[in-house]
């Protein structure tokens, strides 16, 4: 596991008018701040990647379809730099995946329909000095393949 990132199993609560699901409390041990929420999407088959930030932790829930979140670490002084991750989240693996600034991320829509993620980051988003640093999706400087793997 990447240095910083953790997952949280998130516990959908059934019954028969529909589901509830907890997904980020502020009395949790992985809670800093609040900054925003915001929601991102991928049509099927789209790879939106690569980007870290300097000062923002993410923490990343998928409310529909599914994803592939993939996560490199780059940091000079982390414990696993160098060191890649791939999480398979959404409706059938419902995880908060909490993701710390100087780790590279993007992710794959690998649903047959839109796939949607809620981001709560740490700092709201600055509009005149984004906290964002890209790379493009398939660099050679993430040691990455985006394409399915049929083991």
């Amino acid at each position: 596991m990447i240095d910083g990132v953790r997952v949280t199993r998130l516990k959908p609560i059934p019954d028969e008018r529909g589901r509830l699901m907890e997904m980020f409390r502020s009395d949790e041990e992985d809670f800093e701040k609040f900054g925003q929420v915001y929601l991102t999407t991928a049509w099927p088959g789209v790879v939106k990647a690569w980007h870290y930030h300097r000062k923002q932790t993410d923490n990343f829930v998928c409310v529909q379809g599914m994803m592939k979140v993939a996560l490199y670490d780059a940091r000079e002084d982390s414990p696993t730099k160098g060191e890649t991750a791939e999480f398979f989240m959404g409706v059938w693996n419902p995880i908060r995946l909490r993701i710390p600034a100087g780790v590279y991320h993007g992710f794959k829509c690998i649903s047959t329909g839109e796939a949607m993620i809620v981001n709560v980051p740490t700092e709201p988003y600055n509009h005149a000095e984004p906290d964002e640093y890209r790379l493009p999706a398939h660099t050679d400087e993430i040691p990455y393949d985006w394409g399915r793997q049929d083991r």
